[in-house]
């Protein structure tokens, strides 16, 4: 069991529920909330609207979410709006990927530091890094080190590092493709054995879970689109767990609540010993339509509602679901 020094001690008992649990909310999204808005139709200033929603969530919210995870860009207002109990996450990686080279390369925001971010009444810092096991040497030992100086900087300003991962193969363009589903368990076990060593400092790890749902037995929609098995499925969560002592948590990944929640309990059967949660668009997705055709008024109500709902439901399946950390640090 790893310790944990006393101020990291503080930050994660903030973030967490007295149990343990990392009921997190996560709405980080900065160019993929803009597209929602646009695909919904909204006319006006994207950059206001951006900020706007994210403050409406915050404060609906965070009373029912142990954490909320934002970015400092856009989510700075939302952070002054929480509940104050809840704790904070700022991210650190600018939006999407460099898209000029090979290797999805990440970029820090150019304004950030830990040592900022921790100025910003931050518990955690979170980075989200997309990496593709398979993918050659020399780009991956090149993430291998940005990671390290991101831990070290964690670990010079005393402040928990959430890293979140992502992943890929450099082959394909779809990932939610039955061909990827097919080596997706692999991709992303073995990424998080790479990362839960010592060398890159990480406290909590943020992960997919290691199947593709839509192709599970008893998920999938038709027999032909069965590429897991039950007991497969329940074999590569119990092997995911596995492959790391640190807390992790999952993502929702876009799914639907519903579809999120019913993950969650067969990643308990499984035994996988997960530890809760940072959970973003399966709470509150819907809410970006309401915001974008009926405006404030109206997203703030579904929020109230439906919004509630689905995170009191989340809460709920957490609490008979997920783990403790502090089974895994002290």
């Amino acid at each position: 069991m790893r310790t944990l020094s006393d101020n990291k001690k503080k930050h994660m008992h903030q973030l967490s529920t007295t149990d343990g649990i990392i009921a997190a909310l996560a709405i980080d999204q900065r160019g993929a909330l803009k597209n929602m808005l646009k695909k919904e139709g909204y006319q006006g200033d994207i950059d206001a609207a951006v900020a706007a929603f994210k403050t409406l969530v915050s404060e609906e919210l965070t009373p029912f979410a142990s954490a909320i995870l934002l970015d400092p860009e856009y989510g700075l207002p939302a952070a002054a709006a929480k509940d104050p109990h809840a704790g904070l996450l700022l991210a650190y990686e600018q939006t999407g990927y460099d898209t000029t080279a090979p290797g999805r390369f990440p970029d820090l925001i150019t304004t950030m530091s830990v040592k900022r971010i921790k100025e910003y009444g931050a518990d955690a810092v979170k980075f989200l890094l997309y990496y593709d096991i398979d993918e050659t040497d020399d780009i991956n030992d090149q993430k291998h080190a940005f990671v390290e100086r991101i831990g070290s900087e964690c670990l010079a300003e005393d402040i928990p590092f959430y890293l979140e991962l992502v992943s890929y193969d450099a082959g394909m363009t779809d990932t939610s493709s039955k061909a990827y589903a097919i080596i997706k368990p692999h991709k992303v076990t073995d990424m998080m054995a790479e990362f839960s060593k010592e060398r890159y400092h990480v406290d909590v790890l943020k992960v997919e879970v290691p199947v593709n749902m839509n192709y599970v037995e008893g998920f999938a929609e038709r027999q032909e689109d069965v590429v897991y098995s039950r007991e497969q499925a329940l074999a590569y969560f119990k092997e995911q767990s596995a492959q790391t002592k640190l807390p992790f948590i999952f993502l929702s990944a876009g799914v639907s609540a519903e579809l999120f929640r019913d993950t969650l309990v067969f990643a308990h059967e499984a035994e996988s010993a997960f530890n809760g949660v940072l959970c973003g668009r399966a709470t509150w997705k819907d809410g970006v339509a309401v915001y974008a055709e009926k405006g404030e008024q109206a997203a703030r109500h579904w929020l109230q509602t439906k919004g509630r709902q689905n995170i009191e439901e989340l809460n709920k399946t957490l609490h008979q679901t997920a783990r403790s950390w502090h089974d895994k640090l002290n």
